[in-house]
């Protein structure tokens, strides 16, 4: 029998895998001024002109506080069985000090309750960039201060939930909170200090600590604790020494600033030195980096694209390597003798390199960093430019392509031995996608922003088909 008439064998997950979507709290639920919710860094920051594509704001996103039964039915007839979800920190507490506003507390708990009588197993982030206002008005994440009003916080909400959630997440991406919140200022706050980005990366990493303590304090034992980080894959444009110096320094930056600490209790030497010029690190005190060096239960891995750099003197015309909207600063502090390159392959509408390989990549070096933890994907995915057809429905052949190659990667690092029980798409649903307003639609499901109106992709048919499953069908099997 010729090899093409070979029968094809299927890619097969573990029975217990979870697949889920994710959503993070600025981006989906609108409803901004209720039930006493005040302004976070987001509201702000989408509010001052100029600082998102076309003056969009996440004032409505699409209505998820008020739609949120109907987009748990969505996810269950889907099949889905996992949903990650962020809290809106201003909407618990408002001014991020003192008592629970409870009528937000409360939309959480509808939220979970619903979750789990529709058998999806909720995951919660805390803390998904939306800062309260008045935090950041006293000096936000590069003061210590924050770190101690993020404990508070976790202790509270993790005395509501922790009761029926068992799968809980610290921070997201706190890179982005604090290399481009505070460094390239393309994030809200949409400051352009690097000092103060590198200290709030350290008052990142002790919230962390202090949130997990927490948390641990506040819920059962059996539940899970974790913090999802934006590793990069970081690749040299040559062997040449100089350029993989540069790729040691971005890694440091990108990866060792907050994997260090928090898996290993104390930060890379070598990205001390190559910051020293920015700043001496006194504002790491005696006993933080133990804080941050928590036990934890899993890590979770975001990923949509590697990095490619090289010494600044072999530089080409290059991209910014951000990747989340065009700044005349950069998010680097430290790195200035660093060029990043354009990495070659298919793009998607973000302009991103399509390259699963870096997702396995990624998954095994921390099967080797951390091991003995649970591995979850806990962001993937793409944006298109999708759109409905005359027949009211949305094709996106592209993402489908997408997903199938990626999880195909997740699969080959579980042959591999990595343990990884999860992967979340990113995301649920089209929405507020940041400094880019509405323009980039990450979602399986289509949003008809000026109606709100929900229409599954076909995307999202083909990852329920693999969700109920536990196979991954062919790329064609919309």
């Amino acid at each position: 029998m010729p090899d093409s008439a070979q029968p094809v064998t299927p890619v097969t997950f573990p029975p217990a895998f979870l697949w889920g979507a994710a959503t993070s709290a600025y981006q989906i639920e609108g409803a901004v001024r209720e039930d006493g919710r005040t302004p976070s860094i987001w509201d702000t920051f989408s509010h001052t002109p100029g600082k998102t594509a076309g003056g969009e704001t996440g004032d409505i996103a699409v209505d998820h506080y008020h739609r949120y039964r109907d987009d748990v039915a969505l996810m269950a007839d889907l099949g889905l069985n996992a949903y990650r979800f962020s809290i809106s920190w201003p909407r618990v507490q408002p001014t991020g000090r003192g008592p629970a506003v409870q009528v937000g507390l409360d939309f959480y708990r509808r939220l979970v309750d619903e979750l789990l009588d529709r058998g999806i197993k909720p995951a919660v982030t805390l803390y998904h960039w939306d800062l309260p206002q008045e935090l950041e008005d006293a000096g936000g994440w590069p003061e210590r201060e924050t770190a101690l009003r993020f404990a508070e916080y976790a202790q509270i909400v993790g005395e509501a939930l922790g009761d029926r959630v068992e799968q809980w997440i610290t921070l997201n991406e706190p890179w982005c909170s604090a290399f481009l919140g505070y460094g390239s200022g393309v994030h809200a706050p949409g400051r352009t200090e690097p000092a103060a980005t590198l200290r709030a990366a350290h008052h990142l990493n002790l919230a962390h600590g202090l949130g997990t303590q927490a948390l641990r304090s506040a819920m059962p034992s059996r539940n899970s604790v974790a913090v999802s980080l934006n590793s990069s894959v970081v690749r040299a444009v040559s062997q040449n020494p100089a350029d993989l110096a540069a790729a040691r320094k971005v890694d440091d930056l990108a990866n060792g600033v907050f994997h260090g600490p928090m898996l290993h209790g104390a930060y890379p030497a070598t990205l001390l030195e190559a910051t020293s010029s920015v700043t001496d690190w006194s504002f790491v005190l005696d006993g933080d980096l133990r804080t941050a060096h928590q036990p934890l239960d899993a890590l979770g891995l975001n990923y949509y694209t590697p990095a490619l750099v090289s010494a600044a003197d072999a530089a080409q015309e290059s991209p910014r390597a951000d990747g989340h909207g065009a700044s005349a600063h950069s998010p680097w502090p430290g790195a200035d003798d660093v060029a990043f390159h354009q990495t070659p392959g298919d793009r998607t509408e973000m302009g991103w390199t399509i390259d699963p390989s870096g997702l396995h990549e990624l998954i095994m070096r921390y099967s080797r960093e951390a091991p003995g933890l649970a591995l979850y994907v806990t962001e993937n995915g793409a944006a298109y430019d999708d759109k409905v057809d005359a027949d009211g429905r949305v094709h996106d052949p592209e993402r489908i392509a997408y997903l199938h190659s990626h999880l195909a990667a997740v699969r080959r690092a579980v042959t591999d031995g990595a343990d990884v029980r999860g992967y979340y798409l990113w995301s649920l649903m089209d929405n507020f996608e940041w400094a880019y307003g509405y323009g980039k639609r990450f979602g399986a499901v289509y949003v008809d922003y000026p109606t709100l109106a929900r229409i599954p992709k076909s995307s999202a048919h083909w990852y329920g088909r693999a969700a109920r499953t536990g196979e991954l069908p062919p790329p064609d099997a919309a």
